[in-house]
């Protein structure tokens, strides 16, 4: 059973940046698929963007496409979410979410999350 853990999320002002990452306790990284997610107070969880197990592909939501960047390195088992040029829509609790051999943009395909973590941008 992987367990995931997201830290780096706080307050910023539009424009700013945050990196937040997702900490993996599982055998054989390298298998899995690791998404963001983000939802917002009464809304639901929608995707962010996701590193493959593939050859480090990655895939975006439009609306964060050329603002965010997903990275991986396989041997600390950690997945980075670089967020820059933050805007006051980007405010949510954000999830990692990991699966095996996926490539999928359905949270309901994912099997471990992590808790969340919160981004809070001002304008």
């Amino acid at each position: 059973q992987a367990q995931l853990v997201e830290s780096g999320g706080g307050s910023v002002q539009a424009g700013g940046s945050l990196r937040l990452s997702c900490a993996a306790s599982v055998d054989r990284f390298n298998i899995y698929t690791v998404a963001w997610f983000r939802q917002a107070p009464g809304e639901e969880r929608v995707f962010v963007g996701y590193i493959s197990w593939r050859n480090g592909f990655t895939l975006y939501a439009d609306s964060v496409k050329g603002r965010f960047t997903i990275s991986r390195d396989n041997e600390k088992a950690t997945v980075w979410l670089q967020m820059n040029s933050l805007k006051p829509e980007d405010t949510a609790m954000y999830y990692c979410a990991s699966n095996e051999w996926i490539m999928t943009t359905f949270p309901n395909d994912y099997r471990h999350w992590g808790q969340g973590t919160q981004v809070t941008v001002s304008s």
